[in-house]
Parts: C-alpha cells; structure tokens; sequence
C-alpha cells in the first residue's frame, strides 16, 4: 500500500536511530506535529552504543520512559589495568544521581524497539520508514522536503523545521552546507558483542597494554564486549576471520562456548560540526558531533541535544516563544559537546600509550594522582566530566543573590502528594512544561492574576515543594521525600523558573516572583515579538 504522508508538518525529523527516536518521543510529548522518517524499515538488531549515565537515563525519563521500560545494568566502578602496573586507576560509579544510576550498560536494538513502539501513543507522530530525504529547500516560511517512499514514488511535505538526525554521514548536515570539523584517527578496532559468556564480569575494564589496549565490558542478557585494537599492518579482513576472535578471545574464555553476536571493525572520529543550526534546519546526534567511545558519552551528548532542542521548536510552533529562543541550541549545546569530545580524546591516550615507556609514564602519573587526596576525587569521582552547565543561553545570568545554578539542571528527587500517596520522581510532577516551582511556599499566593494568566499562556504550571512532614498540602503542593530540593535545592521561600529539559532560567526570592516572572517571559520573547508567521495552510498546532 502507498504510504501517506501528511502535506504539512511542524517538524521533519529525518532519522530513527536513538537520538532520533528519543527526540521523537519528546515531541510527541509535547503536542508538536511531527513526520518522522527513517531509510531503514526495521531497527538495525547489531549493538553499537553500550554506555548510558544519569544524566542520560533522566532524559529518557523525559521522553516518557519509567524504569525498568528496557533493561539496564548498573556498573559499580571503571577500572584501568597495565600489565606493567597492575590497577593503576578507578572511577566509582555505584550509586544513584538525581534519580538515576550514575552508570548503566544497555542493548540498543532494545532501547530504540522500546521508544519507536511508544510513539503509537502520540496522534501527532506519524512514523515513515523505509522513506528517504532526496532533497530539502528552505522558504521564507518552512522548509519544502523532497521524499522518496518505499515503493519508489515521490512525496513532497512542508515543515515548518527540519532536524537531522541521520548519523554520521548526515544528508542534512551536507545539503545544508554545514562544516564538520575534527578528525579521523587512523586507528582501527575490533568490536566483539557476544552472549553466554561463562564468569561475567560486574564492571567495566581498560586493558592498557601498549601491544593491544583492550577495554571489556558486560550488559544486560548475559552480554559482554570487547574492544580490540588493531596493530600496524593487521587488516579488518584478517582480524574478523573466526580463528583471529577466537586467538583474542581466548584469555577470557573459550570462543566456542559464546555466542558471537557482532564482529566489526571501526575508526573513531572526534568532530564537531561548525554550527548546531542553519536557518530552520537543525542538527542532533551524530549529526552534529562524534565522539570517540572512550568516556561512553557518544549517544548521551545525542540525547542532551534532543532534550534541549525539542522543547524550543514546540514553544515557538505553538506560538508560546519567539523563534529567536532557538539560536540558544548552538549556544548551550555546542560547547558542551566539544568538552566531552576533548575528554575522550584525552581518555584515548590513556588507553592507548604507543610504547612500554609512554605507558609507564602515563600510568605511573595516574597511579600516583590516585594516591593524592587532593586529585583522587578528580578521577575516582568523576570530577573530570565535564558538566552539562551552560555559561551562555535561554536563562537569567548569575547575579549575586542567585541560590540555584541558572543555566545548569535542577536537581531531582522522590515527591507525593501526601501520606499514602504514589511516590513519583520529581520530574513526573513538573510534566512537559515550563515550571515557576516554588520551594516550601506557594508562589501563586504572591503573583498577581494578569502575570498568572501571561504564565499559562506560554506554557507554564506552578509546582510547590514542600518540607518532608510539613502535614496538609495544597493542590499545587508535592512532599519532597528525599530533602533533594527543599532545602537541598533552596531555602524554604525561595522561586525558581525551570524549563521544561531542567534547566534553571531564573530564581530568587518569594518576594521578587513578579519580577522573576517578568524576566523569564522576556527571555521567551512572550509579548516581545510576534507569534512564528506561518504561510497559507502553515496551520501552527494548538498548545499541548
């Protein structure tokens, strides 16, 4: 049967890869008109990224995923070995972070099965697979996208946005003239996924042998990785044949009693594109920025870049903000992206010294640095990721008086309505919009009904937390169970303007909230600038 595409569409989202399907998710979410396109008709069922953080594992939360949706397993510490030092360093990752495991290994066929079978809950996103971009022209108001469907005809649809998601090798990215920077290294290695691999091991360990560096890994289902590096002169040909895996598998285990899921070889890349966005075109994932696989960060930058972008294109499609909200993309995303890409290029040559006496050196300095109070922490507690902290974009600078970290995420916590009542995460009870979140106080007691009214036309809610114990609770009120927010987060008393990715905007105190809400909504160019002109039969969607 000949696919339907819709004429006329918000959102063009070109790629179904996680990242795609997470950013799809969100959109659906938040009541955004979106066609989402795939070249694949199916998930490609070969495990590629592993590693997923805190951070990571709240945006899917975001996206509408609740714990336990796919499996996960929780890695307690990252371990570095030298044959000529033994452990020389250890990064702890046990424990929870806002919510979340700090770290956690994944299938991915599973994950991206789980989020494309949640869009079916979304009326607005429509799914087509099988169905390539051919071609892309930006207009004064949307973009006219050229289609070729799986039957071999053409489509045409208009969208008032486009984003690329397609990968490394991103038409989006080249149709739309976009530079990408970086290099490539010239370096392969050998990937081996494979299941029932007697004695799993519980962590994540870097073999840095300077003849052949080799990290190792387990996941969910009786999975576990290696990570082979290849030497001079050795082919991918060579390497992939059954005899060469079971030469380098046999320190582990005896080849024929696993089952071999993937054997590939790679070159990694560390590249970032010059800029996120280009007129109404917009960049996300691999799209944008590569990263080599040392710090595990790869897919989560991807979905840091989903979270960010899809709440600004709903607010200015539904007329809630003014489009210039969305040139802060490019400016809160792309500087982060480059600190985690310079990170695992940094962690690569602790991986891979070339030489015996590069690796004592190096290793003998990490060593050390991990008997130093005063730099142990910097590793062993992953102070040396960088964090997702904006110093420019879509919020209030810091001023003096400031409590929370505006530009950096609000921290989350356990929460119910009261005794007896379901314990939810404290995301779940802000929702899909932008919160004036009041902490032990109620701010709409204070804020005046012309600035209550201009809240809920761009798309805010008003949340109270309160003190665990603090007895009766209003209907806008949540007992914050875990001290996370009052007064781990604030001092009882104390606004602040969350958007809907977590990020602070704005704060201060109780009251100040009209003056709170004034600046937030000038930063959202509420009542600054006109709704997004949209052309005959450009319909803007309604508010979600």
């Amino acid at each position: 049967m000949r696919q339907t595409i819709p004429p006329v569409v918000d959102v063009l989202l070109v790629g179904l890869g996680p990242v795609g399907a997470a950013a799809a998710n969100l959109l659906g979410r938040y009541g955004v008109r979106t066609l989402a396109i795939d070249r694949a008709t199916d998930v490609f069922m070969a495990p590629r990224a592993i590693a997923l953080d805190n951070e990571a594992l709240r945006i899917l939360q975001m996206a509408g995923l609740e714990e336990g949706a796919f499996a996960t397993q929780a890695i307690a510490k990252v371990q570095m070995r030298s044959p000529l030092l033994g452990r020389y360093a250890r990064a702890n990752t046990a424990g929870h972070v806002d919510g979340h495991p700090r770290l956690v290994t994944f299938y991915q066929p599973e994950l991206e099965r789980v989020l494309r079978a949640r869009l079916a809950a979304y009326p607005n996103v429509q799914l087509a697979l099988g169905v390539e971009l051919t071609d892309f022209t930006e207009q004064e108001h949307g973009v006219l996208a050229q289609l070729r469907l799986a039957d071999g005809q053409c489509a045409t649809v208009r969208a008032s946005y486009v984003v690329g998601v397609d990968g490394a090798s991103s038409f989006v990215r080249r149709q739309a003239g976009m530079d990408f920077h970086g290099k490539t290294f010239a370096q392969d290695w050998l990937v081996v996924d494979a299941r029932d691999v007697p004695n799993p091991i519980d962590h994540i360990e870097f073999m840095c042998d300077p003849r052949r560096p080799t990290p190792h890994m387990p996941a969910p289902g009786g999975r576990q990785r290696w990570e082979f590096m290849l030497r001079p002169g050795e082919t991918r040909e060579q390497m992939e044949r059954p005899e060469s895996i079971r030469a380098l598998l046999q320190p582990w285990c005896r080849p024929e009693d696993i089952t071999i899921e993937r054997t590939a070889v790679y070159r990694f890349h560390a590249r970032v594109v010059n800029r996120f966005s280009r007129g109404r075109v917009f960049l996300a994932g691999d799209a944008a920025h590569i990263t080599p696989p040392f710090v595990g960060q790869g897919l989560v930058a991807g979905l840091r870049d989903a979270a960010n972008l899809c709440w600004k294109l709903a607010w200015v499609v539904q007329g809630r903000a003014a489009a210039t909200i969305l040139d802060s993309y490019d400016t809160e995303r792309r500087p982060h992206a480059k600190s985690i890409v310079r990170l695992a290029l940094w962690m690569g040559r602790l991986v891979m010294p070339r030489n015996r006496v590069a690796a004592l050196l190096i290793h003998g300095l990490m060593s050390l640095t991990q008997r130093i109070p005063a730099t142990r922490s910097y590793f062993q507690d992953l102070e040396i990721k960088p964090q997702n902290r904006f110093g420019r974009g879509l919020f209030k600078a810091a001023q003096r008086g400031a409590r929370l970290v505006r530009g950096g995420m609000l921290p989350q916590g356990l929460v119910r309505r009261g005794v007896g009542q379901p314990i939810v995460l404290s995301d779940d009870a802000l929702g899909q919009r932008l919160a004036l979140v009041g902490f032990g106080c109620d701010p709409a007691a204070a804020l005046d009904g012309w600035r209550r009214v201009a809240w809920a036309q761009v798309g805010g809610v008003i949340v109270s937390f309160q003190p665990r114990g603090q007895g009766a609770l209003g209907e806008r009120d949540w007992e914050d169970l875990s001290n996370t927010l009052v007064p781990g987060a604030a001092p009882v008393g104390w606004v602040a303007v969350v958007r809907p990715d977590r990020t602070v905007m704005h704060d201060g105190p109780l009251a100040e909230v009209d003056a709170v809400i004034d600046e937030a909504l000038a930063i959202l160019g509420a009542g600054l600038a006109p709704a997004p002109a949209t052309a005959p039969g450009w319909k803007a969607a309604g508010p979600a």
